[in-house]
């Protein structure tokens, strides 16, 4: 019982960092309280409707309990008044949006088992959870997309939905399998903050020189 607590309180503290974080691109953007509300509300519970869309959970869980919209509209409207107060403090509040990610990725990929979905469809549901409320974000607030970023994101949900996932599938209680996701995105997410790990970016590859062409192309006429 005191388990379900703790993931319960969790998973309200990540959507209300998750709401706080869009209403603060509205801030930065300079919207109205309008702005704020409809920001903050598509970070907060974003992903977790794309999910249940997706797996055909309907009515989507704030329909169901309507606490979640209005607990993000409410927190947007805060923000309005108190922009500075979070502004001041981001990095404080990427540590949140840390524990949120992680948090969201397992709690995704159980709500997709639960469903019938199988280990790669609950993986997958896992991390549309956890990212795609700040892919909508930064679409509404025109800027560019968390998931297209340096820092490592999107595979710090991976990772903590993969081990949830894999855990369940081995036969461990559900209170290990989740906390063993839950520490592994954090922990991911948070070397990566802390150190600024990014995965490797391509690179084009230089093209070849007159003298390279000319070569091949001599090369070519020999073979003819």
């Amino acid at each position: 019982m005191y388990f379900q607590t703790a993931v319960t309180v969790l998973d309200w503290f990540g959507i209300v960092v998750f709401a706080v974080s869009g209403a603060l691109v509205a801030s930065r953007k300079q919207m109205d309280i309008v702005g704020f509300a409809l920001l903050g509300t598509a970070t907060g519970i974003g992903g977790g409707t794309v999910r249940d869309l997706l797996l055909g959970r309907l009515p989507v869980f704030w329909v169901q309990e309507p606490a979640y919209l209005v607990t993000c509209v409410v927190v947007s409207c805060i923000v309005f008044f108190t922009a500075h107060i979070p502004g001041s403090r981001y990095r404080l509040l990427l540590w949140f949006d840390a524990v949120g990610l992680a948090l969201f990725a397992v709690v995704g990929a159980e709500k997709a088992l639960e469903s019938g979905a199988n280990p790669v469809v609950a993986v997958t549901m896992g991390v549309i959870t956890g990212t795609f409320g700040g892919v909508i974000r930064d679409v509404l607030g025109a800027e560019s997309p968390v998931v297209l970023s340096r820092e490592v994101y999107v595979t710090a949900a991976l990772l903590g939905a993969v081990v949830f996932t894999a855990a369940i599938g081995a036969g461990l209680p559900r209170e290990i399998a989740i906390g063993a996701g839950l520490t592994a995105g954090f922990s991911l997410r948070g070397a990566a903050l802390y150190r600024g790990w990014s995965l490797p970016r391509y690179k084009p590859r230089p093209g070849r020189t007159l003298a390279e062409l000319q070569k091949h192309g001599s090369l070519a006429r020999r073979d003819d």
